[in-house]
């Protein structure tokens, strides 16, 4: 029987662990990075065929207690965790089978109220379905691709726009794989997942680690080809209104050379929108 994605997940969860990281003694040569399948069925308290056929895809049905035990032993974070409910099937999958690409009109009047403020709106495909002046000035008015997955992997331009790019890379194939994890029926997902596995070795090599995590606060540091460095604050938010999109907003701290970088920016987006 072929592994199933729930198996796939603990099998690279396990390698990710270290048996002091889980306060078990570390006893002889290890074939296999990270726990042995036998060591995370003693952290959770099944036995060890049990475990084997749930990473072989034989055990389809983990009751609710067993994969809250295995969330634990693993050391899951909290997106994590939510993940591994959702391949276990304890938790429903999104109702739609097409990522929405409509965005509120509301929305997007409140997105043009903020000139000094990057923002945009993108589906679980990383398509980005809305931006204002200041973002698509940012984002050097998104002549490579409108998805940002294509942007960080097939965007040759991307090392540099992106100074901690190893960074935003590693972040970027987690949150895809948290919203794959979601909808992976999707087909616009899915077929975003065949272009990157097929055009990058670094998407291909980062999505066997399956890491699954949302977006939250972070900040990122950009090289924009008119105004050099930049540091900003990223703030993500879910869509309420329509399930599967997430708004991003970027700011700058006050007092900063990046915060009058990005006034600027903003300055000459709007002179350049007044005058066409």
């Amino acid at each position: 029987m072929a592994p199933t994605q729930l198996g796939e997940y603990l099998r690279a969860r396990r390698a990710q662990l270290r048996p002091e990281q889980v306060n078990l003694p570390s006893v002889g040569p290890r074939r296999v990075p990270g726990l042995r399948r036998e060591e995370v069925a003693l952290l959770v308290g099944v036995s060890v065929d049990y475990y084997i056929r749930l990473e072989q895809g034989r055990e389809r049905g983990p009751s609710a207690q067993v994969v809250d035990s295995l969330s634990t032993a693993l050391r899951l974070d909290a997106d994590g965790r939510q993940h591994l409910f959702r391949l276990a099937g304890l938790t429903p999958r999104a109702r739609t089978t097409a990522t929405p690409d409509r965005v509120d009109p509301s929305l997007l009047q409140l997105m043009d109220a903020w000139p000094d403020n990057p923002a945009v709106v993108y589906n679980r495909a990383y398509d980005v379905l809305a931006s204002n002046t200041i973002a698509d000035a940012l984002f050097h008015d998104w002549t490579h691709s409108r998805n940002l997955m294509h942007i960080v992997f097939t965007d040759p331009a991307a090392r540099e726009f992106y100074a901690d790019w190893h960074d935003v890379a590693r972040n970027s194939v987690s949150g895809f794989r948290f919203g794959h994890g979601q909808a992976p029926d999707d087909p616009r997902i899915q077929q975003v997942l065949s272009e990157l596995l097929d055009r990058s070795p670094e998407f291909a090599r980062l999505w066997t680690t399956h890491d699954a995590r949302g977006k939250t606060l972070e900040s990122k540091r950009f090289h924009h080809h008119d105004l050099g460095p930049l540091t900003l604050t990223m703030q993500t938010f879910d869509v309420r209104s329509s399930p599967g999109q997430a708004l991003v907003v970027y700011h700058a701290d006050p007092a900063t050379p990046s915060r009058q970088a990005l006034t600027l920016l903003g300055t000459l987006t709007a002179t350049a929108r007044q005058d066409s």
